[in-house]
């Protein structure tokens, strides 16, 4: 077990808690490294029908851990950068396992990518939602513009993701970027493994074979390649000019001066 993802298993359902709460669970290296090992064992497993994904501490996910983003690689910067370490690709196509993530807290930037890549997601009243690429003076990476657009359609897609809002649970619910939400906090733990264990009493043929079918439908015509490109676009303006400006206004509280460079 890696410490900063813990994994559990319970009968047929295997629970995966981020484990960085010091950090809101901020993705690292290893953090991303766990990840993908953690699904393909998932994957592997003939004994695990269904996966829980949810974070431990106040947040589900506060995005790419800046401060040690210069020493641990993104996905696109991993060693072997081979189009299977996109979470969507591992996540939706790879795992045919059901995956309901549980939103327990802010799920921002590759946060939320990471949440949108679930098969359903369950939310706790705190949780709350924001793109964060945008504030950044960049795009999505990590799958979010194929997910993001076919669980809430291309308008309130691109409003989303340009508009910068940080959404309650409720609005994320009215928008679709989750199913449920939990009458209460305390509700949510007991309710996201109650249903993880409702969706592994699902034979396995049935859950695996439905999964498979529903990701095929208005899937892009080269999904790693559409992913390829999100990465490569989002790390174009992540090197420009008016990322550096946004990250420096952002930090100092004031309005930045985009130029288009």
């Amino acid at each position: 077990m890696s410490d900063v993802l813990e994994t559990h298993t319970d009968g047929h359902l295997r629970v995966l808690r981020l484990n960085r709460p010091d950090r809101k669970n901020a993705l690292n290296g290893d953090l991303f490294g766990a990840l993908f090992d953690e699904f393909r064992a998932a994957a592997a497993d003939d004994e695990v029908r269904a996966i829980v994904l949810t974070g431990n501490g106040d947040a589900f996910c506060s995005g790419l851990d800046l401060e040690q983003s210069n020493d641990q690689s993104e996905p696109s910067e991993r060693p072997d950068d081979d189009a299977r370490d996109h979470f969507s690709l591992i996540m939706r196509v790879e795992c045919e396992k059901p995956i309901v993530c549980g939103v327990n807290g802010a799920a921002v930037g590759i946060g939320l990518s990471l949440a949108m890549n679930a098969d359903i997601r369950i939310a706790a009243p705190s949780a709350r939602f924001h793109p964060g690429y945008a504030r950044v003076a960049t795009s999505p990476d990590g799958g979010l513009t194929w997910t993001l657009t076919r669980a809430v359609g291309y308008e309130r897609a691109m409003r989303f993701l340009l508009e910068q809002r940080m959404l309650s649970a409720a609005e994320g619910l009215a928008l679709g970027l989750v199913s449920e939400v939990t009458e209460s906090d305390d509700a949510f733990e007991p309710r996201l493994l109650e249903y993880g264990q409702l969706l592994a009493s699902v034979a396995p043929i049935a859950a695996q074979q439905t999964k498979r079918m529903l990701v095929q439908v208005d899937a892009v015509a080269d999904l790693p390649q559409h992913l390829d490109s999100e990465i490569q676009l989002a790390l174009h303006g992540l090197a420009s000019r008016d990322s550096a400006e946004a990250i420096r206004a952002m930090y100092a509280k004031e309005k930045p001066e985009f130029t288009g460079e």
